[in-house]
């Protein structure tokens, strides 16, 4: 029986930045456009914080029955390791799932913009099916654009559009840089997995890549924010400060350039997502201020 802090590994903490950043930036948009909500954005953040992982362990299950987390390099998986039953992972879940729909729900009845139950549908069947189901679009390469679109677009501008009833380009523009951070982020873990990927015909874009072209989308995909930041920085300079952060890329870029493999790609995943919160925290707050 899996002890408390193996449920919280397979939780998959050092994925939680991916919840909590987009949430920080859709704040700052939203005060810049004069329509904070504290209880709103609250609620925007308990959704997303369910979100992620109840797709963390949706798919420890559906990886762990089709047997992919056999030989896994990276951290703790509850069924591929064999320290929780697959029935508890799967209802761990469907419990995290339905609380991100309950929360979600009520965030839309409370705000009254009902058109938003539609992506929050998608959200949940896109957590499910990234691994699960018969096809899961995760096995075929479709992972990152997912995670751009769910804790990327959706997760920011949903977080303005539920306050304020609108968006803004400036709102655009976060959403685009924090989705290409979670891009970066999934785009190491499957970087690092690639061997193992490919031995049970997991079809991730790192794999369809290989290893020099990943690395290639990695640079690319952290460069993305920046780029952004200075296109905002034109008409709002005080922006520019965040381009700060972009030191403490320095440790994963150096991993990803000198051909680190395996357990030495795991402190990338959690310095990419650290970085991607630091971002997005300090830019939301001089958004906010601009």
């Amino acid at each position: 029986m899996a002890t408390v802090a193996q449920w919280i590994e397979g939780a998959r903490p050092r994925t939680l930045p991916n919840a909590v950043a987009p949430v920080v930036a859709g704040v700052g948009a939203t005060v810049q456009l004069g329509a904070f909500s504290w209880w709103q954005s609250l609620l925007a953040l308990l959704v997303a914080l369910s979100l992620i992982i109840g797709v963390n362990f949706a798919n420890d299950y559906s990886d762990g029955i089709r047997g992919t987390d056999e030989n896994r390099v990276g951290p703790l998986r509850l069924v591929g390791s064999g320290v929780a039953a697959p029935r508890l992972v799967l209802a761990a879940a469907l419990a995290c799932l339905g609380l991100a729909g309950v929360l979600g729900l009520l965030l839309v009845v409370l705000s009254g913009h009902w058109w938003l139950l539609i992506m929050g549908a998608a959200c949940i069947l896109g957590a499910w099916f990234y691994t699960g189901g018969k096809k899961p679009y995760g096995y075929a390469g479709l992972g990152e654009i997912a995670v751009f679109v769910f804790f990327g677009l959706a997760a920011v501008l949903g977080t303005v559009y539920v306050q304020a009833g609108r968006v803004s380009w400036i709102a655009v523009g976060a959403a685009v840089a924090v989705g290409c951070f979670s891009m970066a982020v999934l785009t190491a873990n499957n970087l690092r997995d690639i061997p193992t990927d490919r031995e049970v015909g997991k079809n991730t874009l790192a794999v369809r890549l290989g290893d020099a072209g990943t690395r290639r989308l990695y640079l690319v995909l952290i460069t993305v924010p920046y780029v952004v930041t200075v296109l905002i920085g034109v008409w709002h300079p005080l922006v520019l400060i965040a381009l700060v952060t972009a030191v403490l890329l320095r440790g994963p870029v150096k991993a990803i350039v000198t051909g680190g493999t395996g357990r030495g790609l795991i402190p990338v995943l959690r310095d990419t997502g650290l970085v991607m919160l630091a971002w997005s925290v300090l830019s939301g707050l001089l958004i906010a201020l601009s």
